[in-house]
C-alpha cells in the first residue's frame, strides 16, 4: 500500500513539475503572481515525499536506514553458525546479508519504519547449524516483536532465559530446532505473546509451575504448540487446572507430550478454544476430558491415548465441530446417535476402539458435509445403514474389521465423490452391487474377507487403482471390463470360486500393475500364448499358487519382480532358463508342491522350494 502511494506521489510530482514549467513559461508576461504559488507547491511535494519516512517501505530501496547496532548484531549472529543440512529446503535468506548494506533490505529482516530497529526476524528453515551461545548477539535485538528460528539445528543448545528478555515479543517460533533442557521460568515475562511454537523439541522439558505462570501472564496468547516436547512431570489431574488459566487460547497442541497417569473426569473450560490436540499420549488413561463449556471447538483430536468408557453426550453440544478424532483408545459402548447430528462435521475417526452395537441409521442423513468416516477395527454389528450410502460429500469410508453382516446396500444415490471404500473383514453376504462398481471417483475398493457370492458384474469405475475382492465366495468369470481399468496397480481376486478360462496376456494391458494375485481359485484356468513376451514394467508381486498351472506364466520384461509364488500347481520338467535371470530382483520365490525334475540352476538366499 505504501509503495503504491509513493509511486502515485512521484507521478504527481513529475506531472506538476512539467505543468509548472509550461505554466510559468506561458504566463510569464501577464500572470507573474502565480510563480510564488507554484514554488511553494513544489517545495511542499518535495518535503512530503523525501522527508517523511512513513511512506517508505522497509523492503524497498527507499527504506529508513537500519540501526547500526542491529546490523552488527545480525552479522555476528550469522557468522556464529554454518549453513548445514535442513529438514526442508534451505531458503538462504542470510545470503543477502552483506556488510555495508542496509539490513532493513535483507531477506528475513523487517525494520521499524521510524526508528530503524529490527522488529521481525524470520530465519525459519534456513539450515543454521551450531550451538546457540548464551552470549549470542541475537539477544541484543531487544525490539523484536516476531522471531522465527524454526527448523534449524541448534544441537546441544538450551532454551536460555535470555530468550525471555524480548519484552515486545508477540510471536516466537523455535519449532524443531533441537533445543533441550528445562524451559526457564522467565518465559512468563513474555506477557505480550500471542503465538508460541516449540513443537518437536523432544528434550525440551516443561515444569508445572512454569506453564502455569506463562498461561497466567500471557493474557493474549492465542496459539500454543507444545507437541513433541516433554511434559511428563506434569500431573494428569493438574492439566485442566493449568489450561483453565487461559481465556485467550484458540489453538492448543499437546500431541505426544508424554503426559501420563489416570485422568479423572475433569472439566477443561477454554472459552475461546477452537482447536485442541492431545493425541498420542499413550500412557494417559481414564475418561475423556469434559469439554462441554468449550463451545467454540472446531477440531478435537484425542486419539492414541488410553482413554476408556463411553463417548460422552456433550460432544453433540459442540455445534461448531468439524473434525473429531477419538481413534486408538479403549472406548466402548455404542455411538451416541446425537453425535451424528452435528451439522458441520466433516471428519469423524473412531477406529481402533471397542465400540459396539449398530451404526445409527436415522441420524446419518444429517451429516451432509461429512467427508471422512472411519469406524474400522471395532465391534460394530448389524447391517450397514442404507442412509450411509446416500452421503454426497463422502470421500473416504472405512468400516473394515468389524462384525457387520447382511448385504451391502444396493441403492447408491450418494458416493459421487467417494475415493476410498473399505468394507473388508466383516460378515457381509450377497452380491456386490453393480452401482458400487460404477462409482465415477472410486480409487480404492477393498471388500476382501467377507462372504460375498455370485458373479462379479461389469466394472466401469475407471479411476480404480486398487481392487481387492479376495477371500469371498465369488463365482463365474473374471469380467473382461477389468482389463479396461488402465490405472489399476493392485488386483487381488484370490481365494474365491472363480471358474474362468482366461488368456494371461490380457493382464499385460494393465501397464501400471504392481500386485496380481489369482491364487486359490481351483477352477480358474490360465492360458499362455507361445512365443509371447509379456511386458509388466511395474509388477513386483505375482501370486498364482493353487490354480492348477501346468506351465510357467511369464517370460519377457518383468524388471521389478520381487515376489513370485507358483506353489501347489502342476508345473513339471525343468525350471525355464529365464527364471534365474530374474533372480537379482526376487526376494521371495515359492515353487513348492510341483513336479519339477530339475531345479539345479536356481541358487538364491531366500528361496522357498
Amino acid at each position: 500500500m505504501k509503495y503504491c502511494v509513493f509511486n502515485l506521489a512521484i507521478n504527481i510530482y513529475v506531472a506538476f513539475f512539467v505543468i509548472s514549467i509550461r505554466t510559468l513559461t506561458f504566463f510569464s508576461i501577464g500572470f507573474l503572481s502565480i510563480e510564488p504559488f507554484m514554488a511553494w507547491f513544489l517545495l511542499f511535494l518535495h518535503l512530503f515525499l523525501f522527508h517523511f519516512p512513513s511512506f517508505s517501505s522497509s523492503s524497498s530501496s527507499f527504506n529508513f536506514s537500519c540501526h547500526h547496532n542491529d546490523s552488527s548484531a545480525l552479522l555476528q549472529f550469522k557468522s556464529s553458525f554454518i549453513i548445514g543440512f535442513s529438514q526442508c529446503v534451505p531458503l538462504l535468506k542470510t545470503a543477502t546479508w552483506k556488510n555495508g548494506t542496509d539490513c532493513c533490505s535483507w531477506n528475513g529482516v523487517t525494520c521499524d519504519t521510524v526508528s530503524g530497529h529490527v522488529i521481525d526476524l524470520n530465519l525459519g528453515c534456513e539450515g543454521l547449524t551450531g550451538t546457540f551461545n548464551p552470549n549470542s548477539t541475537l539477544f541484543h535485538l531487544v525490539h523484536l516483536q516476531t522471531l522465527n528460528l524454526s527448523y534449524n539445528d541448534f544441537f546441544d543448545s538450551h532454551f536460555h532465559y535470555k530468550f525471555c528478555g524480548f519484552q515486545s515479543l508477540t510471536h516466537l517460533d523455535l519449532s524443531d530446532s533441537n533445543l533441550e533442557g528445562e524451559i526457564p521460568t522467565q518465559i512468563s515475562h513474555l506477557s505480550k505473546l500471542q503465538s508460541l511454537h516449540l513443537s518437536e523439541n523432544y528434550d525440551l522439558i516443561w515444569k508445572e509451575t512454569t506453564l502455569k505462570r506463562l498461561l497466567q501472564n500471557a493474557t493474549d496468547l492465542r496459539e500454543l504448540f507444545l507437541d513433541s516436547t516433554d511434559m511428563s512431570s506434569i500431573r494428569p489431574n493438574s492439566i485442566a487446572l493449568l489450561l483453565n488459566q487461559s481465556l485467550s487460547l484458540v489453538t492448543l497442541n499437546l500431541h505426544y507430550t508424554r503426559l501420563s497417569g489416570k485422568l479423572k473426569r475433569s472439566l477443561i473450560c477454554l472459552a475461546s478454544i477452537q482447536e485442541l490436540d492431545m493425541s498420542y499420549n499413550d500412557e494417559l488413561q481414564g475418561q475423556l476430558p469434559e469439554l462441554s463449556c468449550s463451545t467454540s471447538l472446531r477440531i478435537i483430536d484425542l486419539s492414541g491415548c488410553a482413554f476408556e468408557g463411553e463417548i460422552p453426550m456433550y460432544f453433540s453440544n459442540l455445534t461448531h465441530l468439524t473434525s473429531l478424532t477419538l481413534s486408538n483408545n479403549n472406548l466402548n459402548g455404542s455411538i451416541p446417535s446425537s453425535l451424528l447430528t452435528l451439522p458441520r462435521l466433516t471428519f469423524l475417526h473412531l477406529y481402533s476402539n471397542q465400540l459396539s452395537g449398530r451404526i445409527p441409521n436415522a441420524s446419518l442423513p444429517n451429516l451432509q458435509h461429512l467427508i471422512h468416516l472411519d469406524l474400522s477395527k471395532n465391534l460394530f454389528s448389524g447391517q450397514i445403514p442404507s442412509s450411509l450410502f446416500n452421503l454426497n460429500q463422502l470421500y473416504t469410508l472405512d468400516c473394515s474389521k468389524n462384525k457387520l453382516e447382511g448385504p451391502i446396500p444396493n441403492k447408491t444415490t450418494g458416493f459421487q465423490e467417494l475415493n476410498d471404500l473399505r468394507l473388508n473383514d466383516n460378515l457381509l453376504n450377497g452380491t456386490i452391487p453393480s452401482s458400487l462398481l460404477s462409482l465415477p471417483s472410486l480409487v480404492h475398493l477393498v471388500l476382501s474377507n467377507n462372504r460375498l457370492t455370485r458373479h462379479i458384474t461389469a466394472i466401469s469405475s475407471y479411476s480404480l487403482k486398487k481392487l481387492d475382492l479376495s477371500g469371498n465366495k465369488l463365482q463365474g468369470n473374471i469380467p473382461k471390463s477389468i482389463f479396461n481399468l488402465a490405472n489399476l496397480t493392485l488386483l487381488d481376486l484370490s481365494s474365491n470360486n472363480l471358474s474362468d478360462v482366461i488368456d494371461f496376456q490380457h493382464f499385460s494391458k494393465l501397464q501400471y500393475l504392481k500386485t496380481l494375485s489369482l491364487s486359490h481359485n481351483s477352477q480358474l484356468s490360465l492360458t499362455f500364448e507361445p512365443n509371447v513376451n509379456y511386458n509388466f514394467s511395474y509388477l513386483s508381486k505375482l501370486d498364482l499358487s493353487s490354480i492348477n498351472l501346468t506351465e510357467f506364466p511369464i517370460s519377457g520384461k518383468v524388471p521389478l519382480l520381487d515376489s513370485l509364488d507358483l506353489s501347489n500347481n502342476k508345473l513339471n520338467g525343468k525350471v525355464p532358463d529365464w527364471l534365474p535371470e530374474t533372480m537379482n530382483s526376487l526376494t521371495f520365490l515359492n515353487l513348492s508342491q510341483n513336479m519339477f525334475t530339475s531345479i539345479d540352476q536356481i541358487s538364491m538366499k531366500n528361496e522357498q522350494l
